[in-house]
C-alpha cells in the first residue's frame, strides 16, 4: 500500500502508473481533485485512489492517513513527490512568497512523514513496529539554483530532515531516502517555465538530455522492492551528471597534446 503526493502529474503520476503495474495499491493526493482522477483512470485493474488533499493543512494530512488505514490496514511506502517553487530572482523573493514555498516543500513533506510514520509505521494493532519506506523527492543541483533560492533552501532543509529521521526512526523499521531530482521532461518543465530555459537546459547536462518519467518511476519502484531495504539515509541524485558537471565533456574547442579537439584523441596503447 503506497500513497504517493503529487500524484496528479508528472513524476507523481509516473511513479503512481509503474507502482500498481508492478501490483502494488496506490492512493494519490494534490489539491485538485480532476487531474488525480485522470491518473487513477490512467492505473492498471483500478489499483489507484485519487483523494484531494492539501498537505499543508494538518486536518486533511490527518484525515488523508486515517482513512487509508481504515480502508486497508497498512501504508508500506510514502513518496513526499508534492512541492513547487518559482523561478525568481533572490531579491525579488517576497517574504509571503518565501513562506509559501517553505511551507509546502518542509512543512507539507514534515506532515505527511510524520502522519504516515506514527499513525502506521511505528507499530500496528499488535503494538509491533511495522516498519515502511519514505522516499523525499529533492532537487538537484545541489550547488547552487539561480531563481530558485526558496526552494533550494527548502529542498536542502528536507534531504538534512531525511538523514535525521533515518537514525531516529531506524528503530521502528523504517528506511528514508531522498531523491535529487534533476531535469526531467515534465509537463511543467516544458510549458512553465521561460522558452530560453527549456530549449537550453538539456545542453546543460552530461548525458545530454533530460531525463524522463518512467527513469525517475523505475527508481522508486526499485527502492520500494526488497532490492532497496539496506537503503536508508541516503540522498541519491538521478540527474544524468549535472550535480558534478555543467554540459557535455569535452567542451567544444578544447584541445589535446596533438593539438586535434580532445574528443578525437584517443588514449595511447598500453
Amino acid at each position: 500500500m503506497a500513497i504517493v503526493t503529487g500524484g496528479g502529474s508528472g513524476l507523481g503520476r509516473a511513479t503512481a502508473l509503474e507502482l500498481t503495474a508492478l501490483g502494488a495499491h496506490v492512493v494519490v493526493c494534490g489539491r485538485r481533485q480532476e487531474p488525480l482522477d485522470q491518473t487513477a483512470a490512467a492505473a492498471e485493474g483500478g489499483r489507484v485512489e485519487a483523494r484531494a488533499c492539501d498537505i499543508r493543512e494538518e486536518d486533511q494530512v490527518d484525515a488523508l492517513v486515517g482513512g487509508v488505514m481504515e480502508r486497508h490496514g497498512r501504508i508500506d511506502l510514502l513518496v513526499n513527490n508534492a512541492g513547487g517553487q518559482y523561478l525568481t530572482p533572490a531579491e525579488d523573493i517576497t517574504p509571503k512568497g518565501f513562506r509559501t514555498v517553505i511551507r509546502l516543500n518542509v512543512e507539507g513533506t514534515w506532515l505527511m512523514t510524520h502522519a504516515v510514520a506514527t499513525k502506521a509505521m511505528m507499530g500496528g494493532p499488535d503494538g509491533d513496529p511495522r516498519g515502511g519506506k519514505i522516499l523525499n523527492v529533492t532537487l538537484s543541483p545541489h550547488h547552487g539554483l539561480p531563481g530558485m533560492a526558496h526552494s533550494s533552501a527548502a529542498r536542502a532543509a528536507v534531504e538534512n530532515l531525511t538523514r535525521v529521521l533515518s537514525i531516529e526512526w531506524s528503530r521502528f523499521g523504517i528506511r528514508l531516502v531522498a531523491l535529487a531530482a534533476g531535469q526531467f521532461a515534465t509537463e511543467t518543465l516544458m510549458t512553465k517555465y521561460p522558452k530560453p530555459v527549456v530549449e537550453g537546459v538539456a545542453g546543460t547536462i552530461p548525458l545530454g538530455r533530460l531525463g524522463t518519467e518512467e527513469e525517475f518511476a523505475w527508481l522508486v519502484a526499485y527502492l520500494a522492492s526488497p532490492a532497496g531495504d539496506f537503503v536508508s539515509g541516503s540522498v541519491i541524485t538521478i540527474d544524468g551528471a549535472r550535480d558534478n558537471w555543467f554540459g557535455s565533456w569535452p567542451p567544444a574547442g578544447l584541445t589535446g597534446e596533438s593539438g586535434k579537439p580532445l574528443s578525437e584523441e584517443r588514449r595511447p596503447k598500453q
